[in-house]
């Protein structure tokens, strides 16, 4: 059954982890319906990043992505789950 997922993803390190986390959202895509990447963009750029994700998909798919992301050093990852 399909089911509403809200994902926050706090990277603490985007030089490193970015281009690892855009191949799992990338591989994840399809579940993914809305995405807001937030950073300190000031005079020094910062090296954290936060990512929310939007997502449409069962509690197996959920899982896989979850597995996936837990993969990287840096990326913690927390979700709540909404009824469809």
């Amino acid at each position: 059954m399909c089911k509403t997922f809200i994902a926050a993803i706090l990277v603490d390190n985007r030089l490193h982890d970015a281009p690892k986390l855009q191949e799992i959202l990338t591989k994840h895509g399809c579940l993914i319906r809305t995405r807001l990447g937030i950073h300190e963009a000031g005079e020094s750029c910062s090296n954290q990043g936060l990512i929310i994700l939007h997502m449409q998909a069962t509690e197996d798919e959920i899982k896989a992505f979850e597995n996936d992301v837990k993969q990287l050093d840096h990326v913690k990852l927390q979700y709540m789950n909404l009824e469809c």
